[in-house]
């Protein structure tokens, strides 16, 4: 497989693992851990977002979140 060709597969998971974690209220560690290993520089202000929309709909925001966003802030 071209590099052209994995870009774009990954490009397809990334956006589908995404439009997974958007809808679920309470998304896995694991498909939060397969975001990360696919994310490039481009896509982590839409990871980030994702995430920070997510802690502000919680009134009690998980600590695993919180410190997964903290972790891609440093």
């Amino acid at each position: 497989m071209t590099k052209q060709h994995q870009d774009v597969v990954r490009k397809i998971v990334l956006e589908s693992l995404m439009r997974k974690v958007e809808a679920d209220h309470y998304p896995s560690p694991t498909m939060l851990d397969y975001i990360e290993s696919l994310l490039t520089e481009d896509d982590l202000p839409d990871y980030v977002a994702l995430l920070a929309d997510r802690v502000e709909q919680d009134q009690y925001p998980s600590i695993p979140m919180l410190q997964r966003l903290l972790r891609l802030a440093a």
